[in-house]
């Protein structure tokens, strides 16, 4: 395939699309993908077990950054050009916001919608009041000023339902520009639900598409440092770094 150029800038209150015009990428790069709450940490944790035959201890958040991110700063992405592993970096973007190059592997992970809803919700209506400052202290032309939401989760869903994505961004879009790509050689669509019924087959899948070969004790490792009880018993290690 040819590369395919994005066809726009997103600027929101969460992120800058222009932050990837400056990275160039690798060719054994990897760009995980994924709306908001659908299991983008995960994947993280999967991929970097994948690259590093199941080390723990690994700084995820810090390896794999969320380019896109709207503070993110020239020194963090300065940091990520200086990486000598092979790269695996985070963005939320839609795909025709961003250049899918043919050398780089693109893993985008869905999650159904009312999943996303209900984890939004505990993140969103449960986060600290710097949080909620530091989003709306960004320019006004960025959007309306985001509220906490209703305390109620089927309340807080279905204003996320009627606005799409809010108090995040819009949902269908994103999932449809990346299924647009389904049948491209470099794109591989991960369920949320594929990983919590067969989290064995899905890492199988997910290696193969990278061309990683773990051998059966590093898959081992593998397999316990990306299982969920793993996750939720370091979920301090996985927290996103500021900005």
């Amino acid at each position: 395939m040819t590369a395919l150029i994005k066809t726009r800038d997103i600027r929101s209150r969460y992120f800058k699309s222009t932050h990837w015009d400056g990275l160039a990428l690798r060719g054994d790069d990897i760009v995980i993908a994924a709306y908001a709450k659908s299991g983008t940490t995960w994947m993280q944790q999967i991929v970097s077990q994948l690259i590093f035959d199941g080390a723990e201890g690994l700084d995820v958040p810090g390896m794999s950054p969320w380019v896109d991110g709207y503070a993110k700063s020239p020194e963090d992405l300065a940091q990520l050009a200086a990486q000598k592993h092979r790269r695996f970096l985070k963005t939320h973007l839609p795909a025709d916001a961003l250049t899918i190059s043919p050398d780089v592997k693109y893993i985008y992970v869905a999650r159904d919608g009312r999943d996303v809803a209900w984890s939004a919700h505990n993140h969103h209506f449960n986060s600290t009041e710097d949080y909620l400052n530091g989003l709306n202290g960004r320019p006004d032309d960025l959007g309306p000023v985001l509220d906490r939401g209703s305390p109620d989760p089927h309340v807080f869903y279905q204003r996320w339902l009627a606005e799409d994505g809010y108090p995040f961004f819009p949902y269908w879009e994103n999932i449809r520009s990346w299924w647009g790509l389904r049948d491209q050689p470099n794109v591989l669509m991960v369920h949320f639900n594929e990983l919590k019924a067969d989290l064995p087959g899905a890492i199988r899948r997910i290696a193969a598409f990278l061309a990683i070969s773990p051998g059966p004790e590093a898959m081992a490792r593998i397999l316990s440092h990306s299982s969920f009880a793993y996750m939720k018993a370091h979920a301090e290690e996985f927290a996103p770094k500021a900005g």
